[in-house]
């Protein structure tokens, strides 16, 4: 009798756990047969195996300028010169008051040091692929087969590149002070990330121009060592084109896919409403006209 009576209230829970999961799996269903949406999910099926495979192939000769900032961290704690360094190290061509930051990564043994570097590099990448692909699924595909070279090299060679792309992509969604501090830290390590300030809300912007500031200030309180580094930097010589920082387009996914027509910033028109808008407004309304309004709590 106990069994029967414990029985009775477990046979409706039952049938309302089947209804519900007959209900979430048609819908799975009718997601997947969605053309739009099996064509994205072949896209990223051929892009990661491509990527993967071009990864496995590089095998040990992969992470030479991740092993730059490792190595440069080391020769610098060692009391050695990390813009002229010795032995199969590309030189360290950032600001020398950066250095601390790579410090407890760069005190984990190379094998570990990379591991960490491209795994976390991998999550976070598929975690805004995640992200994006929710919202727009074929569409962040076709960004993906277009920026697949560019994020194929940058996880190959370990440049700081993507993740500061990263960064930028946090600064959508952080509070002002800290929108500002990311911007203004990788505008100043490599400065292609300058435009990305007309994004930004008016409260991040401005503490990106105080962050900025206070950066450069940093740099002349070390101007001898500064003076190293710009030689670095522009002592390579004839340089190739350097396709993988195309990579910092994915940052801007955040703005272009939470905006309700992200194409808007293709047409001519737009354009030229934004350079009659200049004049009276070379921030708010600008940044309307292109589609980059909607700005949450942590961007106002």
């Amino acid at each position: 009798m106990e069994h029967t009576a414990d029985a009775g209230p477990a046979r409706p829970l039952r049938r309302v756990l089947r209804r519900v999961l007959r209900r979430v799996l048609r819908r799975e269903v009718a997601r997947i047969r969605d053309p739009h949406r099996l064509l994205a999910m072949g896209i990223l099926v051929v892009i990661g195996t491509l990527v993967c495979t071009g990864l496995i192939a590089r095998g040990e000769l992969a992470g030479s300028d991740a092993r730059a900032y490792w190595a440069a961290v080391r020769i610098w704690l060692n009391g050695g010169d990390p813009y002229r360094p010795s032995g199969p190290f590309l030189p360290y061509v950032y600001a020398p008051w950066m250095l601390p930051l790579f410090g407890p990564w760069a005190l984990l043994p190379w094998d570990v040091a990379w591991f960490v570097w491209r795994g976390g590099t991998i999550l976070v990448l598929l975690w805004t692929i995640h992200w994006a692909y929710r919202r727009r699924p074929l569409a962040t595909a076709l960004v993906l087969l277009g920026l697949s070279f560019p994020i194929a090299a940058n996880l190959d060679t370990g440049n700081i590149t993507l993740p500061l792309a990263f960064v930028l992509w946090a600064t959508r969604f952080a509070r002002p002070p800290a929108a500002g501090l990311l911007w203004g830290l990788a505008a100043w390590m490599k400065w292609l990330p300058v435009p990305f300030w007309i994004l930004l809300a008016p409260r991040a912007r401005a503490w990106g121009l105080l962050w900025f500031v206070v950066s450069a200030l940093l740099s002349l309180a070390l101007l001898p060592i500064t003076i190293l580094q710009l030689q670095a930097l522009f002592g390579f010589g004839d340089r190739p084109v350097r396709l993988d920082y195309l990579v910092l387009l994915w940052a801007l996914l955040p703005w272009l896919w939470l905006s309700p027509d992200p194409l808007q910033w293709l047409r001519a028109s737009t354009w030229r409403s934004a350079a009659a808008a200049w004049r009276h407004d070379p921030s708010r309304r600008v940044r309307g006209l292109l589609g980059l309004t909607g700005d949450i709590d942590g961007g106002t």
